[in-house]
């Protein structure tokens, strides 16, 4: 059975979380709190009483603390609760589960959804909280799923956001190129231009043409900048060298 608290500075929200959680079998005592103090404030009493929340069911976006300010100081306790963000803003999976939190729910919020994240306080760890940095969430339809880096073909800036690219589609995720270049650099990944990031192991082809370089990946011809066409012809050539050894 779970003690949680539930965070937003919308009461008729706050009231419908509130009295969702109640319904739960698997939930036994639901706080309140109309902001992310009064969550934290929450949070020590319960601690200095001796007890612990096993969960908190958090708004994203509230005046002063926000959910992922919240979220970062929590972090710092010795024993933190498990985090559910419930939230009206897709822009921010990426954010929140680097913070280690086990679900991220869009409102409205569907009963069914929430008793899934109500189910995820007792399972497995979340995939920030395991070290798993092959993963990225993203939102698709009021859920959340998880893109495995191997899948990715290329990635692409487009302004604030990073478009992914894969053999079953593309996913928009909320996040800068040099973040995730600098996540997944070291795993065979290469920046081609200011604006694309290429794995190495999909690149079929590495193409020349009066100066100018093109990689093939999948279907996609994609420019190769002047800045880095020696860095990118130097590291394929020793990938194709490997692999052709190995074959």
């Amino acid at each position: 059975m779970f003690r949680v608290l539930a965070v937003d500075d919308e009461a008729p929200a706050l009231d419908e979380l509130a009295h969702l959680l109640r319904r739960n079998p698997r939930i036994e005592r639901v706080e309140t709190a109309t902001c992310g103090v009064s969550a934290l404030n929450t949070l020590m009493r319960i601690s200095a009483e001796g007890g612990r929340l096993d969960g908190v069911f958090l708004d994203l976006r509230m005046p002063g603390l926000d959910g992922l300010d919240f979220a970062r100081l929590v972090g710092g306790f010795p024993d933190p609760p498990r985090l559910v963000f419930v939230t009206a803003y897709d822009d921010a999976a990426v954010q929140a589960f680097e913070l280690a939190a086990v679900d991220y729910l869009l409102k409205p919020v569907r009963p069914e959804r929430l008793a899934e994240a109500v189910r995820r306080l007792g399972g497995q760890r979340s995939v920030w909280e395991a070290g798993r940095d092959d993963l990225i969430p993203v939102e698709l339809g009021g859920r959340i799923r998880f893109v495995d880096r191997q899948a990715v073909w290329y990635a692409e800036a487009q302004g604030d956001y990073v478009r992914l690219h894969t053999a079953e589609g593309s996913y928009l995720v909320r996040m800068s190129l040099a973040a995730l270049a600098r996540r997944w650099g070291g795993d065979g990944f290469l920046r081609i231009h200011r604006s694309t990031l290429v794995s190495a192991r999909h690149v079929a082809e590495l193409r020349f043409d009066g100066g100018r370089a093109w990689v093939q990946v999948g279907g996609e011809l994609l420019s190769v900048s002047r800045r880095h066409t020696r860095e990118v012809r130097e590291r394929l050539v020793r990938r194709f060298r490997l692999q052709g050894r190995r074959d």
